[in-house]
């Protein structure tokens, strides 16, 4: 391994708590630094303040090399600052930097060289705007480097030790080799290049993700009208070797903080560059509709939903995460609390009482579902494989599934005795009528009157039973 590096970084949230236990893995000395005391002495007590698998045990298993403080000035023996801290939208679309600004307002004074590294995800440009900041303040002995974060929640501790790629951007090809060294004992490709081009790589990278999935999602809603199975789609279509089946899931749409933010990012700065960028609104406009369809769905197996119990299964944008942020299952939530009905929600980790008032979070899947009219998957969680059971049958008012992630099979549901919507798999337009009982057999009818009019001893045709003679309309 290369000669270790003191490493500073600016953010104990999930990148940045990520990014320094990694390094830290990797034999570095890291000094991570937040502004919220409680955060920092949860961290020093050793509790993580967000669910994420393995960093537990990455963190526990470095603490000799990792140091949390409140304090900017220990940043100043660093040789490598990492920026890991938000970037919000605003209200008109653009990213809001005052994280950024605030810690390089707090950049330590060093007369030796250090190098700030910016794994947040900013709007192409920012880079200039840094340099051009850092010099107006005299600090010409801090270089910049890009090197934009490709991490997953979920996968996060993975995804940093096995890169699809490593992208460095600098404005100094030796500020970029440091930055490179860092990462030495992991194997991917580099992509050396400018700034402007490392901070629309990972833009372009989350935009395209996105469209992947609102595309897959539109395909689905064509598939359920025209009677066609969007998993077997999928299939087939992400065999194609120029395609693949990444981010080709149809269902309720994405979440989460990064790929709305970016894909929004993006649109703006197109925007505000003067160009209208008509794919993504698109992207945006299908993924909001698509987390509506559901809705419609419950609407046609029970009617109005007001007084209707629905069990939401599944908060957090993704499995494996407790995060919120962008959740499709906020927006279902409110609209069926909007449409009047009793929402029961459940999550192995995510809890939404605070974001969902009204709605009931319950600790099992089956107290959310226990006396509920259909119940809605959300996340795919693999808790929720086996929820068609006879228990859960039992358990509700009405055995419906709303399977948002096309998480279970359609056959095998129906089969044990729910009714079934997925997202994008064809189902019959009357499956969703009740169920008309047939007419018992009745004997045939005869007249034993006189011969008048000819119906002496004359079989009734089987619609010409006496109920429907009465029901006649006269000629």
């Amino acid at each position: 391994m290369a000669d270790t590096r003191r490493i500073g970084i600016f953010g104990a949230g999930w990148v940045g708590l990520v990014t320094g236990g990694c390094f830290a893995e990797l034999g570095h000395d890291v000094v991570v630094r937040d502004i919220v005391p409680e955060r920092i002495e949860a961290l020093r007590g050793g509790t993580l303040p967000f669910h994420e698998p393995d960093l537990p045990d990455v963190l526990a298993r470095n603490a000799g090399r990792i140091h949390y403080t409140l304090d900017a000035e220990d940043l100043g023996a660093t040789d490598v600052l990492f920026v890991c801290v938000q970037t919000p939208p605003t209200y008109s679309g653009d990213a809001d930097l005052s994280y950024v600004w605030n810690a390089l307002d707090q950049l330590p004074r060093v007369d030796r060289r250090q190098i700030l590294a910016m794994k947040s995800t900013v709007p192409v440009g920012t880079g200039e705007s840094v340099r051009a900041a850092l010099e107006a303040r005299g600090l010409v002995n801090v270089g910049y480097v890009s090197n934009p974060e490709f991490l997953a929640e979920g996968t996060a501790v993975r995804d940093f030790t096995n890169p699809d790629r490593l992208v460095l951007g600098a404005f100094a090809d030796d500020d970029a080799t440091v930055v490179e060294a860092l990462y030495s004992g992991i194997e991917a490709p580099v992509v050396r290049t400018d700034v402007a081009s490392a901070e629309m790589i990972k833009l372009a990278a989350n935009a395209f993700l996105s469209t992947r999935i609102s595309f897959i999602n539109e395909i689905a809603n064509v598939c359920e009208l025209v009677g066609a199975d969007v998993e077997d789609v999928a299939k087939g279509v992400g065999l194609d070797h120029r395609l693949g089946p990444h981010f080709f899931r149809a269902g309720v749409g994405w979440g989460g903080s990064c790929f709305g933010k970016d894909v929004s990012a993006l649109k703006q700065l197109a925007g505000n560059s003067g160009y209208h960028f008509q794919l993504l609104a698109a992207v945006i406009e299908v993924n909001e509709l698509q987390k509506r369809r559901v809705i419609s769905k419950l609407e046609k197996h029970l009617g109005k939903l007001r007084g209707k119990t629905i069990a939401v299964l599944g908060l957090a944008f993704k499995p494996n995460t407790d995060d919120l942020r962008d959740a499709p299952s906020l927006v279902i939530a409110s609209r069926l609390l909007a449409e009047g009905a009793i929402v029961r929600t459940w999550d192995p980790v995510a809890d939404a009482r605070g974001r969902l008032r009204g709605a009931q979070q319950c600790d099992s899947i089956l107290d959310a579902v226990t006396g509920a009219d259909a119940a809605v998957i959300v996340t795919e969680w693999p808790e929720l494989r086996d929820l068609a059971s006879a228990e859960v049958r039992e358990a509700m008012a009405r055995p419906l599934i709303v399977d948002g992630r096309n998480v279970l099979d359609p056959a095998k549901t129906r089969a044990a005795g729910f009714a079934y919507e997925g997202i994008g798999r064809g189902s019959s337009p009357f499956a969703a009528l009740p169920e008309t009982a047939e007419p018992a057999a009745e004997p045939p009818v005869r007249d034993s009157g006189p011969v008048e009019g000819g119906w002496e001893n004359r079989e009734v045709p089987p619609a010409e039973t006496a109920s429907a003679r009465t029901t006649r309309k006269p000629r």
